[in-house]
């Protein structure tokens, strides 16, 4: 199991501690850094920096929003970044909600979400392979667009640009059963958002058929500390955001999930004190249980034995948000 570094997106704004920390994880032998995008700063830049102070790190979108962009606009970042970089590039994408797409993008959310990622990949795909010029008649993802407004004007391109890589890695954010398995068959990896390596029972029927070299890269935050239960507050504070702010209360994928996993009513009690204005109340509501599992917190030898649990699975890649050095050297000596 390959161990890589999630540094998430910015807040306020920039934070200066994250070149020294990848610069770290590279040293100290992770296999990847990644950054990600909400609605605030954007999850190729930060990497165009990283790459330009690291040597051999490979660097992920973990994840890229497809509402950002369209198709071929994100193929244009991620070639142009894979030749800046020396071939180091790992493009993760996802589709995010309704709340976002729409709230933020100003565009309307797919009725097909299965569909529209499909085309999307297909896309960007042909745009690597730089075989022919590009052409999807697509539900969501046409090329060349052919709308009821199109000026019948548009022809099939193809990069001007030669890739690096026709076989740059194409990961995808997935959250549901059906996402999960499509995800399996078109992409080369999976970045899921909860992972326990308690409850893997979850995503096993999606799971079926996986290729050689297939990469499954969850997310968890690691902290070497002595007080467990102070450890997790993090931990539960996002899970209070996202399970409770990162979605309507009739659709938010992530509430979904927390619910297949064994913790509907949790789930729907943490939903119901954000959206009434009780933030605090609703991170305090997220069981411990969960939280624990799906991270790695506390003294070293108790992540030594969590760590233990997360290889018996199929996880391929661990990406550990980790808030200090310390931290990161411990989990790279327990992972050799």
């Amino acid at each position: 199991m390959r161990l890589g570094l999630a540094l998430g997106y910015w807040g306020r704004g920039p934070d200066p501690g994250h070149l020294a920390l990848a610069q770290e994880a590279e040293r100290l032998g992770y296999d990847s850094v990644w950054t990600a995008e909400a609605w605030g700063s954007d999850a190729f830049t930060p990497l165009t920096w990283i790459a330009a102070h690291t040597s051999r790190i490979r660097l992920g979108t973990g994840i890229a929003q497809m509402a950002a962009r369209t198709p071929t606009a994100t193929a244009m970042h991620a070639l142009t970044l894979d030749h800046l970089s020396g071939g180091r590039l790992l493009l993760g994408l996802g589709l995010s909600g309704p709340q976002v797409v729409e709230g933020w993008y100003g565009r309307p959310f797919p009725k097909s979400p299965l569909t529209a990622t499909r085309e999307y990949v297909e896309v960007i795909r042909q745009v690597l392979a730089r075989q022919a010029p590009v052409e999807v008649a697509g539900s969501f993802h046409s090329h060349p667009y052919t709308g009821p407004d199109a000026t019948g004007l548009g022809k099939p391109l193809k990069p001007i640009t030669h890739p690096l890589r026709s076989s740059l890695p194409v990961l995808l954010g997935a959250e549901g059963p059906k996402n999960i398995a499509q995800t399996v068959r078109i992409a080369d990896g999976w970045l899921p958002l909860y992972w326990s390596p308690r409850r893997t029972d979850v995503y096993e029927a999606s799971l079926t058929g996986l290729r050689e070299g297939f990469m499954i890269a969850p997310m968890a935050r690691a902290h070497v500390c002595d007080d467990v239960a102070e450890g997790l507050l993090p931990v539960k504070a996002m899970l209070g955001f996202y399970i409770g702010g990162m979605g309507h209360a009739a659709r938010n994928f992530h509430a979904d999930l927390m619910a297949r996993m064994g913790f509907e009513e949790e789930a729907r009690r943490i939903q119901e004190l954000f959206l009434q204005g009780r933030k605090e109340e609703a991170v305090h509501a997220v069981p411990d249980v969960f939280a624990d599992e799906i991270s790695l917190i506390g003294p070293r030898a108790r992540i030594a034995e969590k760590l233990a649990e997360w290889r018996k699975g199929p996880v391929t890649d661990l990406l550990v948000t980790a808030p200090d050095p310390r931290t990161l050297r411990v989990l790279a000596e327990l992972n050799n």
